[in-house]
């Protein structure tokens, strides 16, 4: 009796809780860990993660228009690398377009320049959602801080219940958060559902080791080192212990492949990263 009234049971980490137990187990981890997330990533990683997320926004490959929705995206790592990316773009485009039109005045060339600068991304927008309070207020301050704020907006919200109408984004982003979703069904069922149609899906995500030797090595860095950086750094031993055995818990590539197809994506596939300790995810709303 107990065990219905505390609902189906699923794993914190290697704990065996129930659903409602692992959201409240989760939310606390990333309420605990928001302000040296950034640099506990920095330290984990020896600073790849950035490498691997600047990989996730080139396969987006986003112009300028495009309506994107990050995911557990609190800090705002990659919606800050989306808004570089397009600005990008939308500067070759102008140039491209001057080039092609050598006989312009220098009056037209300073106009071009000017509505440049009042759009610089092309009418593009990115959202990003987390249920982590916390983790938004640290994203809302490194934007101020770095001078984000045109395309940008903030929502706290929950990935198995996303306060967005249907078919609204053009692409959806998760990196490094699906591990961390009670429901990674329902999370799916929700990002098919906001997308529009052609719109695509793209995680990052921790994934299996495929390499023996290398899964012995990473095996032995995941639990012997990183929860020791994180006592050290974040003074929180077992928010970074509960995360390296969220990724050995989490489902491999084919698995997750299986599971994203089965929401509705079609052609789905996945890029391993770095012999696997992570894999990009992708697919399309057809």
């Amino acid at each position: 009796a107990r065990g219905l009234a505390a609902g189906p049971e699923t794993h914190f980490g290697f704990q065996t809780v129930s659903e409602a137990e692992r959201r409240e187990k989760i939310y606390q981890v990333f309420e605990n860990v928001a302000k040296k997330y950034d640099v506990m990533n920095d330290s984990m990683t020896l600073g790849i993660h950035r490498v691997w997320k600047d990989i996730l926004v080139h396969k987006m490959n986003p112009s300028p228009g495009t309506l994107l929705v990050d995911v557990a995206g609190g800090t705002g790592d990659i919606a800050f690398r989306f808004i570089n990316y397009v600005r990008s773009v939308r500067e070759r485009q102008l140039q491209q377009k001057l080039k092609r039109h050598q006989n312009l005045s220098w009056q037209e060339i300073s106009k071009s320049y000017q509505e440049e600068k009042v759009n610089p991304l092309g009418d593009s927008q990115v959202v990003v959602c987390d249920i982590n309070k916390e983790m938004l207020k640290v994203g809302k301050q490194r934007a101020q801080h770095l001078g984000y704020s045109e395309g940008l907006s903030w929502v706290l919200g929950n990935a198995e219940e996303l306060p967005f109408d249907d078919d609204k984004f053009d692409v959806y982003t998760i990196a490094f958060g699906i591990r961390n979703v009670t429901r990674i069904d329902l999370a799916l069922q929700e990002a098919y559902r906001v997308l529009k149609p052609g719109g695509r899906f793209l995680c990052l995500e921790f994934s299996h080791v495929s390499n023996p030797l290398l899964a012995r090595l990473y095996d032995l860095y995941s639990f012997q080192v990183i929860p020791v950086l994180g006592e050290i750094i974040a003074g929180d031993w077992k928010s970074y212990q509960y995360l390296v055995e969220s990724i050995r818990r989490f489902p491999p590539q084919e698995e997750l492949k299986a599971m994203i197809e089965d929401a509705g994506f079609l052609k789905v596939d996945y890029q391993n990263l770095t012999s696997g300790i992570v894999a990009i995810h992708s697919g399309f709303k057809l």
